[in-house]
């Protein structure tokens, strides 16, 4: 499956080339079900991983040993969840 797509970057359009290999068979191998999964696979990148990089700093903790990094993760993942539930559309405004 070939899936083209053009990109801004600056004022330039850019123009990206990717290919997709799948033991589908030609039934659901479709452009729809391709689409899909891509689109769904970005929600995830900019629901969840964006939102913890940069909103909650993430990236920027330096807490690498023991437990400290996953029960981080934890609060920060129970957080996103409870601001979600209580109508926060805009995480980055809620924190």
């Amino acid at each position: 499956m070939r899936n083209e797509r053009t990109r801004i970057i600056g004022d330039e359009p850019v123009k990206e080339v990717s290919h997709a290999i799948t033991s589908l068979g030609p039934d659901r191998a479709n452009a729809k079900h391709f689409l899909d999964f891509n689109r769904g696979h970005w929600g995830v990148e900019h629901r969840l991983h964006w939102v913890r990089d940069v909103t909650t700093g993430e990236d920027k903790c330096r807490a690498r040993t023991g437990y400290g990094s996953v029960s981080r993760a934890s609060l920060r993942n129970a957080s996103l969840t409870v601001l979600r539930d209580a109508g926060h559309n805009g995480i980055a405004s809620a924190f």
